[in-house]
C-alpha cells in the first residue's frame, strides 16, 4: 500500500537546535548548583526526552530535582533558546514539494507541541503540515512510541500508509514498535552505530535526498 503520511521529527532532522538546547542545559544544570564544565559535550541531548538527560547528567533518582533543572532549563529555552536554531538545507523547499505532492506531512516530536509550533511557525514550516504533535509539558508523550501511538489514534492512520522520519533510535523504535517503516538521517544527532544499530529501512544523507526516495517507491 502506498505512503500517504509522512511522520517526521523536529530537533536534528528538520531543525538543528544544538545551540538553543545546550546553552538553556547549562543554564537550567548552574540554576540547580550542578554546573556543567564549557568542554563536556551535550550533544547527546538532542532529540531523546529531556528529562531523563538532565536525571542522568545529574546522576541522580530524585525527579524534584530533575523537574527543577527541567523548569530551569524551559525559563530560559523557552524565550530565548528556542530561536538559536537554524533550518538544515533544502529541508523547506522539500516539505514544500512533499506537501505539493499530495503527501500529508505530520511533525512527531518528543519537544513540548508548544515550543514546536513557536519554531516551525518562526521558520514559516509550519504551513506544510496537517498537524503538529509533540509532548505535554507535564511530561506526557515524551516517549516517541506512545506520541505515534497517539498520531495514529488522533489522525485514524494505518500504520501501512505511514513512514517516520528521524536522526535518533528513538526515531527509529518507536515506529517499529507499531510495524511503521523508519528512514534515518544521517546528519543529525545519532551516531552512525546508533543508527544502523536500529536497522531504519532506509538512510539518506541529506533531507532533500527524500525527494527520490517517494518519487522511486
Amino acid at each position: 500500500m502506498a505512503i500517504q503520511n509522512i511522520l517526521i521529527d523536529l530537533d536534528g532532522t528538520l531543525t538543528d537546535p544544538k545551540v538553543g538546547i545546550t546553552t538553556s542545559i547549562r543554564y537550567g544544570l548552574e540554576k540547580v548548583g550542578y554546573p556543567v564544565a564549557e568542554d563536556v559535550s551535550l550533544d547527546w541531548c538532542i532529540g531523546p526526552p529531556l528529562k531523563q538527560a538532565l536525571a542522568k547528567i545529574l546522576n541522580t533518582d530524585d525527579d524534584a530535582l530533575a523537574e527543577q533543572a527541567l523548569q530551569m532549563y524551559r525559563e530560559r529555552f523557552s524565550v530565548t533558546g528556542l530561536f538559536e536554531n537554524e533550518v538544515y538545507p533544502d529541508v523547506a523547499n522539500t516539505l514544500m514539494l512533499l506537501h505539493q505532492r499530495g503527501y500529508r506531512l505530520f511533525v512527531a516530536t518528543a519537544k513540548p507541541t508548544v515550543y514546536a509550533k513557536r519554531i516551525l511557525e518562526y521558520f514559516d514550516l509550519a504551513k506544510y503540515f496537517q498537524h503538529i504533535y509533540g509532548s505535554e509539558l507535564t511530561g506526557e508523550r515524551t516517549n516517541k512510541g506512545d506520541l505515534i501511538a497517539y498520531i495514529l489514534q488522533q489522525q485514524n492512520l494505518l500504520v501501512e500508509q505511514c513512514i517516520m522520519i528521524g536522526d535518533r533510535e528513538h526515531d527509529i523504535l518507536g515506529a517499529k514498535r507499531h510495524g511503521i517503516n523508519t528512514i534515518a538521517v544521517r546528519y543529525g544527532y545519532g551516531t552512525q552505530q546508533e543508527i544502523d544499530a536500529a536497522q531504519p529501512f532506509a538512510q539518506v544523507n541529506g533531507f532533500s535526498e527524500l525527494l527520490d526516495y517517494f518519487h522511486s517507491h
